[in-house]
C-alpha cells in the first residue's frame, strides 16, 4: 500500500481553488493507497506539518499550493528518501511549470499515481533552501510589496514591480565566485535553479533543474528608461535582448553587503529577512526526488 500525505494551502491562488480532502479520497482507491491530508493555517505552518508527516514515514508528501508552500514542504524532504509531489494551486507556479506539472487536478494526480520521479538540484542560501530562485535586488522589494498587497494576482505583481522601480535604492555588494570579485550596486542580483519565475516569466530561460549549476543574473543600477526596457523584456521573456543583464553560471557565490546589517531576500517568491549582511549561495546536485 502506498502512503501519500497531502499538505494543502487553502489560501493559495487567492483561495480560489477547491481542492479538498473529499476530492482526494475519491481519486485514490483505499485498497491501494493510504491518504492523509493536512491544511496549513499560516505561513511556515507547512514546515511543521511536513516534519510531523515525515515521522509517519510516507512514500510521498504532496505540496498543494504555490512556490512558497512547495518550498516549505520540499525543504524538509532534502536528504530524505520521501518523494515530493506537487499539485499547483498557487498564483505563479514557476517550479510546477518547469516540471511540466499541470494545474488541472486530475492530470496532476495522474502524475502522482504513476510514481515516476526525477532527481532535481536544490539551491541553498545560508541555512535556507530554494528550488526555483532567490534574489536580493529589486525582486526582494517587489515580493515584499506583493505580499503586503494581500492579492496574489499578476496585476498585483505588476503594480508592486512598478512601485518598487521608483522606490528601490541599490546598495553596494561584493560578489565573489570562482576567481572573480565584483563590486557593484545591483539593481538586481538574481540566482536561479529553474527556467521560470512564475506567471510564465523568466530571467533564466535556459536554466536546468538537473545540470548541477545555478544561473546568476546581475543587473547594475539603471536609468528610468532602462528600467522600462527591462520590464518590457521580462514580460516578453526576451531578457537576452537586455544588454545590461550579465548572465553567469555558478556553483558557489559569496555575497557581502557592507552597508547593510540585515538583507532582505526573496526565496522562491517569499520574503525572508536574513539576519546578516553576508550570504553564501550553493547548489546540492540532485538533492530532491520529485514526482513528474
Amino acid at each position: 500500500m502506498i502512503y501519500i500525505h497531502f499538505i494543502i494551502n487553502p489560501i493559495s491562488g487567492s483561495a480560489k481553488h477547491n481542492l479538498a480532502t473529499s476530492y482526494l479520497l475519491n481519486q485514490f482507491p483505499k485498497e491501494q493507497y493510504r491518504i492523509e491530508v493536512d491544511y496549513t493555517k499560516q505561513k511556515k505552518h507547512a514546515i511543521e506539518l511536513t516534519k510531523a508527516a515525515i515521522s509517519q514515514n510516507p512514500d510521498y508528501i504532496v505540496a498543494c499550493g504555490g512556490d512558497g508552500t512547495i518550498n516549505e514542504v520540499a525543504s524538509c524532504l532534502v536528504g530524505t528518501t520521501i518523494k515530493l509531489g506537487i499539485i499547483p494551486v498557487g498564483s505563479g507556479n514557476g517550479l510546477a511549470s518547469n516540471l511540466n506539472i499541470p494545474r488541472d487536478f486530475a492530470k496532476a494526480i495522474a502524475i502522482i499515481k504513476k510514481g515516476i520521479t526525477t532527481s532535481m538540484d536544490v539551491g541553498k542560501i545560508n541555512q535556507y533552501y530554494f528550488f526555483s530562485n532567490m534574489g536580493i535586488g529589486i525582486d526582494a522589494l517587489i515580493i515584499k510589496k506583493y505580499e503586503r498587497s494581500g492579492n496574489r494576482t499578476l496585476s498585483s505583481y505588476v503594480k508592486a514591480a512598478l512601485s518598487s522601480s521608483f522606490e528601490y535604492k541599490a546598495q553596494q555588494a561584493v560578489v565573489s565566485y570562482e576567481d572573480k570579485v565584483i563590486k557593484i550596486n545591483p539593481f538586481m542580483l538574481f540566482i536561479s535553479n529553474s527556467n521560470e519565475m512564475g506567471y510564465n516569466m523568466s530571467l533564466t530561460p535556459k536554466a536546468s533543474l538537473s545540470d548541477g549549476i545555478l544561473d546568476m543574473v546581475i543587473i547594475p543600477e539603471l536609468t528610468f528608461f532602462e528600467k522600462l526596457s527591462l520590464g518590457f523584456n521580462v514580460l516578453r521573456n526576451s531578457i537576452e535582448k537586455f544588454k545590461k543583464a550579465q548572465h553567469t553560471y555558478v556553483r558557489k557565490v559569496h555575497i557581502e553587503m557592507p552597508q547593510k546589517i540585515f538583507i532582505d531576500a526573496q526565496i522562491d517568491g517569499e520574503m525572508q529577512n536574513l539576519k546578516t549582511n553576508v550570504i553564501e549561495v550553493s547548489i546540492l546536485p540532485k538533492g530532491l526526488e520529485v514526482l513528474v
